[in-house]
């Protein structure tokens, strides 16, 4: 009868153990390893690579060896992101063929002898959970965590990598090779998330580095008037932000009445649907009419487009903010009047680009606090779809059905 390598190793393993007067074995000098669920390490993963416009395909690429400073992780999720939406649609960043999704989250299941901590210096183990953020190759400085004042703007990021001979670049897979050394990755331990929190925590970063960005110009407080433009996943988590940190006068704007009843649940307590008002001084009368005549304090434009932009300096009184953070790609130009809209109101405006690796870390304390409070940020995950129905994930993003759209490994 024929001895499987499983049974191999558990002989070996009791053999060293009798030796050495029932002292476990030794690890392996070079890489620590946990099985995958149901059995040890494959040797092949599957990945949905995009190989062209709007269609992915489910490829399978053998599992590298895992050197002193990389990590393999078993993927558990992966959010669907308006980027990927954006990629599986018309390709902007001209990454055809790639191995998308960047909002991801898994358990190591082997790591190299020199990996210790994470990139907040919280020790990790085989079995951790854990989250990637950007990859600082072209500037390693920024990936030293104490010391870090900049975004992210120009670093690359799993999941939107160009295909090499790794392929396992993205959380659109099965496993997700994670790079040390010079690659540069940063990356956290979040082992006290659940999956669906896991989930989000890149988006939430989005959120938190947007207010982050609002509260430099000293006009965003507590007792501020807030309107926010845009109620999709990012409108919404940026509600949930303002709320959880004590705002309570949030106005939200949007066209689709499911998602501004959302809205009220993330924490607005008025909602103006723009598609019930002509022309923008009854739009504007309406953001005001939600204040109780008042306009708003301050803004947050969270949709990609132009028209929107445009528009959202009528919400703001004289003196007021904006935070502008809906264009991670090119929309196109905004027609503004910088008399009326900026010099003569003295707007203070901001814009926001992705996040810091502190924003990172502070979104895990952002989620716990949302969650206490009773904000049910996990119902942003409305639609969940496994590794083979990608292609069904990306048009139901591209429908905007539901809100967020998210991969969950069977």
């Amino acid at each position: 009868m024929a001895i499987s390598d499983n049974e191999i190793a558990a002989l070996v393993q009791q053999v060293l153990k009798e030796m050495t007067g029932g002292a476990a074995a030794p690890a392996s000098p070079r890489s620590y390893a946990a099985p995958a669920p149901g059995g040890s390490i494959p040797k092949t993963a599957r990945v949905a690579m995009l190989t062209e416009l709007k269609k992915f395909e489910v490829r399978e690429y053998p599992i590298p060896e895992v050197g002193d400073d990389d990590i393999l992780v078993r993927v558990e999720g992966c959010g669907v992101c308006g980027t990927d939406a954006h990629e599986f649609k018309v390709d902007p960043f001209g990454l055809i063929p790639v191995a998308l999704g960047h909002e991801g989250t898994g358990e190591i299941v082997k790591m190299g002898k020199n990996v210790k901590t994470d990139s907040a210096g919280k020790p990790v183990k085989v079995g951790d959970k854990v989250v990637t953020c950007m990859i600082f190759k072209d500037n390693p400085d920024i990936t030293m965590f104490d010391l870090n004042k900049k975004n992210v703007g120009g670093a690359d990021v799993y999941g939107l990598l160009p295909d090499d001979d790794v392929h396992l670049n993205g959380w659109f897979s099965d496993y997700i090779f994670i790079r040390g050394g010079s690659f540069g990755s940063t990356f956290f331990n979040v082992s006290d998330l659940d999956l669906e929190s896991r989930i989000l925590i890149e988006p939430c970063a989005v959120l938190v580095h947007a207010v982050e960005r609002a509260k430099t110009t000293d006009i965003l407080r507590f007792n501020s008037r807030v309107v926010v433009q845009g109620c999709g996943p990012i409108g919404l988590i940026c509600i949930a932000v303002l709320r959880t940190m004590g705002v309570e006068n949030i106005v939200a704007v949007d066209g689709n009445d499911q998602r501004l009843a959302f809205a009220r649940k993330m924490g607005a307590n008025n909602t103006v649907n723009f598609m019930n008002h002509k022309g923008i001084d009854a739009l504007s009368g309406a953001v005001a009419d939600a204040f109780g005549g008042h306009l708003a304090d301050f803004a947050f434009q969270c949709t990609g487009s132009p028209v929107a932009h445009s528009n959202i300096y009528h919400f703001i009184r004289n003196g007021g903010g904006l935070c502008e953070l809906g264009f991670f790609i090119n929309g196109g130009d905004a027609t503004i009047n910088p008399h009326f809209d900026l010099c003569s109101k003295e707007i203070t405006l901001v814009g926001s680009w992705v996040y810091t690796l502190r924003d990172y870390v502070t979104t895990f304390d952002f989620l716990k606090r949302a969650i206490g409070i009773g904000i049910p940020i996990k119902e942003l995950i409305t639609h969940r779809f496994s590794l083979d129905e990608m292609n069904e994930a990306l048009e139901t993003n591209l429908a905007q059905k539901g809100l967020k759209i998210a991969y969950i490994a069977k």
